[in-house]
């Protein structure tokens, strides 16, 4: 597909990739060059107490599974074999 730059720097990005995507007006996009390449990222912005409450969690999580006090599975099967133990 070839999009054309257009006054103040702007491209269109053809209708069947936005859909594919489930790109919609307002989302954001990272777009950086790479080895002589545009790339163009959808992203996600979270508001950083959101995220720092997020890695108090996983951080909180993470002492649990070291002490033993919380039990890690490496796939479905195990879980259930965990259960079936109870």
């Amino acid at each position: 597909m070839i999009s054309e730059l257009r006054a103040k720097s702007q491209i269109t990005i053809p209708k069947d990739l936005v859909d594919k995507l489930g790109l919609s007006e307002g989302d954001k996009l990272e777009i950086y060059e790479k080895d002589g390449i545009i790339c163009i990222m959808p992203v996600v912005v979270y508001p950083k107490k959101y995220l720092d409450e997020l890695r108090e969690e996983i951080e909180i999580t993470r002492l649990k599974v070291a002490s033993g006090e919380l039990h890690m599975f490496d796939n479905i099967d195990a879980v259930f074999e965990k259960l079936e133990e109870n």
